[in-house]
């Protein structure tokens, strides 16, 4: 049979007033050290890197467990740790007391290039940090700024983010925003999007997008997938892009209109219908 011990009442009340006598002694000790470093914290001795209390509140931390020793850190792809360390106001070693998740939380999600986040502390020293970044499409030229968008046209900033692939460069009116859909029907047509540099958004309701020729090729407003296929499938039958052209005109359905660059002085136009 399991020995349950017992203790009398007595023994309880004496065990009660122990350990109140040892919490006031701690309580009285905490209040003391709280004081002497927060003296030492105004007058800066923790920011010396050579002082005599340099990375103390980490060192104290890390002996009551509270120190962040383990920092947890998902959903990276694009960017580096460091930007996410920066946001929480955290180090590795360095003391977890007062740390709010949610604050942290919150302070992560004002980066650019941050979509959602979410921090948690678990007790005594883990610190989990997840991230969900926004996926850059293109570079978008707004007045002097250029930057990244997503497929929002949220502006994600320059941040560390190194493009890695060629990304077309975007600019005008609501660019931003109708970047998304211009892209995805570049990319039904692969050889052509890799032949773009740059698209001019007009009037806030359609496309010129420039070629790595120079050429300039006039989107209409409406229908603008199958004039792009027009376009490339001349292309492929005549070498439409490099035979010179300076504008390629498709604003009218059915209609291709060409300009040539300028000879003899003067710009000379041809229009094939």
């Amino acid at each position: 049979m399991m020995s349950i011990k017992r203790i009398s009442r007595r023994a309880l009340t004496s065990l009660d007033n122990g350990a109140l006598r040892l919490s006031s002694l701690a309580l009285a000790l905490a209040v003391l050290t709280g004081i002497v470093l927060h003296g030492a914290s105004r007058a800066g001795s923790f920011e010396e890197a050579q002082g005599p209390l340099a990375g103390l509140p980490g060192r104290a931390a890390s002996l009551v467990g509270l120190a962040a020793d383990d920092i947890q850190i998902s959903g990276l792809a694009q960017h580096d740790v460091s930007e996410v360390l920066t946001a929480l106001h955290v180090k590795p070693g360095a003391s977890l007391l007062g740390f709010d998740a949610d604050a942290g939380r919150q302070s992560l999600e004002r980066l650019p290039w941050v979509k959602a986040a979410a921090v948690s502390r678990e007790y005594p020293n883990l610190l989990r940090a997840s991230v969900v970044e926004r996926h850059a499409i293109a570079l978008w030229q707004n007045g002097t700024n250029v930057d990244l968008i997503d497929e929002s046209g949220a502006n994600m900033g320059r941040s560390t983010f190194t493009v890695g692939n060629a990304m077309p460069l975007v600019t005008g009116e609501g660019a931003n925003i109708a970047a998304a859909d211009l892209i995805n029907q570049m990319s039904a047509i692969p050889g052509l999007q890799q032949r773009v540099t740059a698209a001019a958004r007009v009037g806030a309701r359609r496309w010129n997008l420039y070629l790595d020729t120079g050429a300039k090729l006039a989107l209409p407003e409406q229908g603008a997938a199958d004039a792009m296929k027009t376009a490339w499938e001349l292309e492929q039958s005549q070498g439409l892009f490099s035979k010179g052209i300076t504008v390629i005109d498709l604003r009218l359905k059915g209609q291709v209109g060409f300009q040539v660059a300028e000879m003899d002085g003067e710009q000379k136009p041809a229009d094939h219908r």
